[in-house]
């Protein structure tokens, strides 16, 4: 029994090290709000969503499709892997219930760390599942092949991606959707004040020859313990700022547990 524990220790031991050797390539920069970084990234995180509607009505999102996100050793790869988010209607009628669950590949393609060019390009493949509520979910699987790009000087950096979403099915509701989101940080110790822009452009589906565009006011905090353990936490607003919208504005709270 000895022995297996000392096994599990040293193989766990020198799996995180393979992971910090990883993250040691890349620009130690913090993940956005909205923007998924390009960076590899461990650990885990939750999100809180308060939406309000454009019919004045409000909606609470818990999770927001964020789960347990790892670095598999000796490859510049992540897999993020999301429980579904539950959906809240505090002040109508509405039926509550589940999103689909969701998953995000990464494959970091270059990357230079502060000291060797602070730059990054890698490529993802997320998905969700048709895993919701009826009234919730969007009953159809749908792929989302996206691009990420980032690049800091100084004190600043820039993380932007540009997707497309593929649903596998039911495209005439669902429709397909190009999303640009692009965010600008300033690093001031601890702190990472930030704006960001965030763009859909609706193709096929009820949205279609639409465009949504949102700004994203938002600080996060990063503090570290020991080792590789942290704790980030951040809060944002969300507004529009293009003529069509499907929301109002929306206020954003992240957690993340790093490890």
């Amino acid at each position: 029994m000895i022995l297996i524990s000392c096994s599990i220790s040293a193989t766990w031991a020198n799996w995180l090290n393979e992971v910090s050797a990883l993250q040691d390539e890349q620009p130690h920069w913090m993940t956005p709000l909205v923007t998924v970084t390009p960076r590899l990234e461990q650990e885990y995180r939750v999100d809180i969503l308060h939406i309000q509607q454009n019919n004045g009505s409000s909606v609470d999102n818990y999770g927001n499709g964020k789960g347990l996100e790892l670095i598999t050793p000796n490859a510049p790869i992540e897999v993020a892997l999301s429980a579904p988010a539950w959906i809240d209607h505090p002040d109508t009628a509405a039926r509550n219930g589940w999103t689909d669950s969701s998953f995000l590949l990464k494959y970091r393609l270059l990357a230079a760390n502060e000291n060797n060019g602070n730059y990054i390009a890698t490529v993802f493949l997320g998905g969700s599942l048709p895993t919701g509520s009826a009234h919730i979910g969007n009953g159809s699987a749908i792929y989302t092949p996206t691009l990420a790009l980032g690049k800091g000087a100084g004190m600043i950096d820039i993380q932007s991606t540009l997707s497309y979403s593929l649903p596998a099915n039911n495209t005439q509701h669902l429709g397909h959707q190009l999303i640009w989101n692009t965010a600008l940080q300033m690093h001031l110790d601890s702190f990472w004040p930030e704006i960001e822009y965030n763009q859909i452009t609706y193709q096929d589906g009820p949205n279609s020859g639409e465009r949504q565009g949102q700004l994203t006011f938002g600080a996060l905090w990063r503090h570290h313990f020991v080792d590789r353990l942290g704790l980030s936490l951040g809060i944002g607003y969300e507004h529009p700022i293009t003529v069509f919208s499907t929301q109002k504005n929306t206020w954003i709270g992240t957690a993340r547990f790093t490890f």
